[in-house]
This record gives structure tokens, sequence and C-alpha cells, in this order.
């Protein structure tokens, strides 16, 4: 079969790296697997992964530029004989919409993030096109709820299909010492002996880098003598947030102790370096593939108790769960994870690894995502 996926860009994130993950699984299994986005960094990725890409600006959220690429939609779906189009995020959504109307092709969504709406009936119906698919995907059960209180869609339309980790590289025995040291050398980290305390993730106000800095602050009041180093991980994406986050590092005094090192390409290697994975995110995640890959490398993950980290992290086995935006919770989740001595954190991490590879791996999403292909609705009926 021919699968079109629609992705605004190519940069980076889980979208994106989900979108690749299934290309990679289709070929594999004979299919041909295309692609509709603007591109981006990832587009070697995409290459390398089997999958053919057509160049279009599918993010814009102008109502014209939306009819016209429904347009462009339907003349690929034709040409290139598409059996199935899954689209993965709301304005490439809406012009995939249009052109399966026009086409007869099966509609399938999946459903990335929990769309803020704010009370707002227009954005009720803007968001509501991620609900049109059938199935739709939820990428947590957290998500499917969501689905469902909002959109009133019966449950037989909806699959969880939880985001994973991919075992095969995110293990710390296949990332070798040359990838740490060339990262840490990056990062200027290379003659620094203090363990590492990760946050990585886009450099936006709701992934809580702040609170992370609020509670490195508040450990270094509580212990002057407490010894880590603090990595921010992404950038901003041009927003400027990087620029608030510095001001802010400056103002708690902790120019030595937290370094911003941008956009990472070998994640791996970077969860091999660190002692402790924190993801502070203040909205409630879809999914949150960073507890996940963290856990996989057989890393202590610290992350906010709401959204999917309450599926994917077990508190106090394999990380810590705290309230979201508490940082004197969050300065003790920090203390506690960096008092473990050797064989705590060892015990921890094969907890972590344990639940990853029999819950949360990036085969055992691919495999249920072909099942839904392979199951057409229509065809059952």
């Amino acid at each position: 079969m021919t699968v079109l996926q629609l992705v605004p860009t190519l940069e980076t994130g889980g979208v994106e790296r989900g979108a690749i993950e299934i290309v990679r699984a289709l070929t594999a299994a004979g299919h041909r697997a295309l692609v509709v986005s603007a591109g981006g960094r990832m587009e070697p990725q995409l290459r390398r992964a089997g999958g053919e890409l057509f160049q279009m600006n599918i993010g814009s959220k102008n109502p014209v530029t939306i009819w016209r690429n429904a347009r462009a939609l339907q003349k690929i779906i034709r040409d290139e004989n598409v059996d199935i189009v899954h689209a993965r995020s709301r304005a490439p959504a809406w012009a995939g919409w249009n052109a399966v109307r026009a086409t007869g092709t099966r509609f399938i969504t999946t459903y990335h993030g929990v769309y803020n709406e704010g009370g707002i009936p227009f954005k009720r119906w803007y968001n509501s096109v991620m609900a049109r698919g059938n199935p739709v995907i939820a990428v947590s059960e957290h998500v499917a709820s969501v689905i469902q209180a909002r959109h009133r869609i019966p449950a037989s339309r909806i699959v969880t299909i939880p985001r994973g980790a991919d075992i095969q590289s995110f293990a710390e025995e296949v990332v070798t010492s040359e990838r740490t040291i060339s990262l840490a050398q990056s990062w200027g980290a290379i003659e620094d002996s203090r363990p590492i305390v990760m946050l990585p993730g886009r450099l936006t106000r709701w992934k809580g880098a702040e609170d992370l800095i609020a509670a490195t602050a508040l450990i270094k009041q509580r212990n002057p003598d407490f010894d880590m180093q603090i990595v921010l991980v992404g950038d901003d994406s041009g927003s400027g947030y990087g620029a608030t986050l510095e001001q802010a590092v400056r103002t708690a005094g902790l120019t030595d102790v937290v370094r911003m090192v941008g956009h990472c390409a070998d994640m791996e290697a970077a969860y091999k370096l660190s002692a402790v994975v924190v993801s502070a995110s203040r909205e409630p995640e879809a999914f949150g593939r960073v507890a996940v890959e963290a856990q996989a490398m057989g890393r202590p993950i610290i992350a906010t108790a709401h959204g999917g980290s309450l599926e994917t992290v077990e508190d106090g086995v394999t990380g810590w769960l705290y309230p979201p935006g508490d940082v004197n919770a969050l300065a003790d989740s920090v203390e506690a994870a960096m008092s473990l001595d050797d064989s705590a954190r060892a015990h921890m991490g094969m907890a972590a690894r344990a639940r990853i590879r029999s819950r949360f791996t990036v085969e055992q999403m691919q495999m249920a995502t072909l099942a839904v292909y392979a199951d057409d609705p229509a065809q059952s009926d």
C-alpha cells in the first residue's frame, strides 16, 4: 500500500520523528511511504528511512493556502495511487480532510497533543479535524480521554498507540565513548567533572526550564557545596525565549552552573552524559518522549505528575513525579536523584529499562500503526 503522511515541517520534535519511524516501518514491510511537508533538517533521516518527500507549505493556517494545499494533495493522491492519508497536525489535517472528501481516500489522524482551546468555540472547531480520522490514534490514554471529552466520538473510533523509544539506539551499551566525548566537547563540558542534570526540549515557557533554574537556585541556597551542572538542550526556534532564560540564569547567579547548549543531534549521547534527566513541563505532556528515552537509557527521570508521565514513570521505582510548577518539590527530587549511591542508581536504571522495553518501544508503536493501516473499517463494514 501507499501511505501519505502530512507533517508541517521536518525540523525537530516528536511529530516529525514519529512520522519518520512509520516511514521506516512501511518501507521495511514492502510498502511505499510518502510525506508532504515543508521539509527541514530531518530530511536526510527521511530519505535514509526510504521515504519520498513532496515539499509544500502544508503547515500554513491561512484558509486560502489550506484550500490550495487541498487541491495539490488531490493531485498527489491520484497521481501516486495513495491508499491512506495520515495527518499528524491540524492545518495539514484540514487540507488532507478536504482532499480525501474529493478522492474518497481513507483518512487517519494522530492526536499528538492536548491542543489549547481556552473556552473559545472556534478553537474547538479548528481542533476537531484531528477527531475526524477513522480511526483517531491517541498517543496516550490521557489523550484518548481528552478526545472523548471534547469531541464526543465513539470509543470504537479511538486507538491508543503510545509513542516509544528506539531501544536499538537508546541503549547505553551502544553509545560509544567517542560520541559522548565529542558531545561533551561541543558543550564545553569536557573538563567539567560535575554531574549533569539535563532538561531537553524546545525552549518554550511551558517546558518548565525556568522552574528548574529556580529549583537549582534553591538547592544552592540550601547547600552551597551541592555539586552539579544544569544543561538545557534545545533551541527556541527564533522565539527569543532563550534570552529570557539567560536573564533568569544571571538573575539567579547561576552562570557557572547552567549551560544552554542549543539543538542536539545525538540525544542518545546526551542521555548517556547525564546523571539525571528532568521533564518539567508546566502543562500536561500528551505522551512525553523525554521520560521514555531517559528510562530506556537507564537514567533516573524527574517528571511533572500529569499527562503522559503518569503512564510512563513509576514514581519511586523508575523516577520521581512532582506537582507541576512546584519548585520546592522539584528541588527535593533533584537532590534525591543526585544523592543515589551506585547500587541504588543501577537498580532504578534496570527497573526503568525493563518498563520501557515491556511497554513503550518504537517497534511496538510501528507494529500497532501498521495494524491500523491494514484494518480498514470500510472493508470490514
